[in-house]
């Protein structure tokens, strides 16, 4: 397969909403022919958060717009624009926004065969699966 670098514009990109309030853009992606890494944006309106779910491969995320908190194995972490998570594999976490304005973040996994585990329901699914 041919690999032709690209120019991703989010506003551009379809976007799937995943309820809560929180709303996720892929970016790179096996679909633009990436290998071994995907990424994109999720945005939370205000009072959004997602469920806690766990990883098969390493996550970084960066806060791009306000501020919010993360959980990471149990404990909370307040987060504002420009602060940087490193999650390793099998470790639980979530996103929240519990302020009265909008957060996102930019997330990349170490793996474009990235998973996500939900840890109430013990469902897994492929991110990339959850493109809209």
């Amino acid at each position: 397969m041919t690999r032709t670098p690209a120019i991703l514009r989010p506003d551009e990109r379809p976007t799937k909403d995943r309820g809560n309030g929180a709303r996720t853009t892929q970016l790179v992606t096996r679909k633009i022919g990436s290998e071994a890494m995907i990424n994109g944006i999720t945005a939370f309106d205000p009072g959004a958060s997602i469920g806690l779910h766990f990883h098969d491969c390493e996550e970084s995320v960066m806060v791009i717009e306000g501020t919010g908190t993360v959980e990471i194995d149990g404990t909370r972490h307040e987060m504002r624009t420009g602060d940087v998570t490193w999650v390793p594999p099998g470790v639980p976490h979530r996103f929240l926004n519990e302020t009265d304005a909008p957060m996102a973040i930019f997330w990349t996994y170490a793996s474009a065969d990235a998973t996500r585990t939900l840890v109430a329901t013990g469902e897994t699914r492929k991110v990339a699966s959850e493109e809209a």
